[in-house]
């Protein structure tokens, strides 16, 4: 699914809706209008509208129509074991549909879903989002740290927090160019996370 499937999809959920909403686009729907990357075989998203009865019908008609597949929920941030925080507030302006308001999650926030896989795909999603959006590596590392510190604790937070490290160690540089540091970004990482280190331990990540 490309980016004119995408739009096509909400069009007619605009249509079929013949209300005010918004959505909140995530997964690899976003991923393919932030970066272009791999085709989406479905779309998920986060929706606002105050006829949860009239949105179903809608968004089953859409489906039908477009073979579209759409999972989607009044607060996404359910959905995972690290939390999203304040998606909706950072959240991008990407096109209007008549009264349907399409958002993006920026692209920090939509990466906490790919790190909590961190699939062979999702990394690369990650890798090409960054580059093409050009997004700083502290305010990625800040905005899983924030995620880390503010989930409840499961036994994912000790995963999360390892998938952060490999990631920083392994694609840094690929993203982020050859002087990119991963210690010195997982010290940051480390501090919005609220992980106490040693000074002697945080003096050596950060030399």
């Amino acid at each position: 699914m490309n980016p004119r499937q995408i739009d096509r999809f909400f069009a007619i959920l605009s249509r079929e809706l013949e209300l005010e909403a918004k959505v909140y686009v995530t997964g690899a729907a976003a991923g393919a209008l932030w970066g272009r990357v791999r085709p989406s075989v479905d779309i998920d998203f986060a929706v606002d509208s105050k006829d949860w009865v009239a949105l179903q019908v809608a968004l089953d008609r859409t489906v039908r129509l477009t073979g579209i597949q759409a999972n989607y929920a009044e607060d996404i941030d359910r959905w995972g074991l690290i939390t999203l925080m304040d998606y909706k507030r950072l959240a991008k302006a990407y096109r209007r549909f008549g009264r349907l308001r399409v958002y993006l999650l920026d692209p920090a926030t939509w990466s906490i879903g790919k790190m909590t896989r961190y699939l062979d795909p999702d990394v690369k999603d990650m890798i090409e989002v960054f580059k093409r959006q050009r997004v700083p590596a502290h305010r990625v590392v800040r905005r899983w740290g924030e995620a880390l510190k503010k989930s409840p604790k499961t036994a994912m937070l000790l995963q999360f927090r390892h998938l952060v490290e490999d990631f920083l160690k392994t694609h840094g540089r690929a993203v982020w160019g050859p002087f990119f540091n991963s210690d010195s970004a997982k010290a940051l990482f480390y501090r919005h996370a609220g992980i106490g280190l040693s000074r002697r331990r945080l003096r050596t990540l950060l030399e």
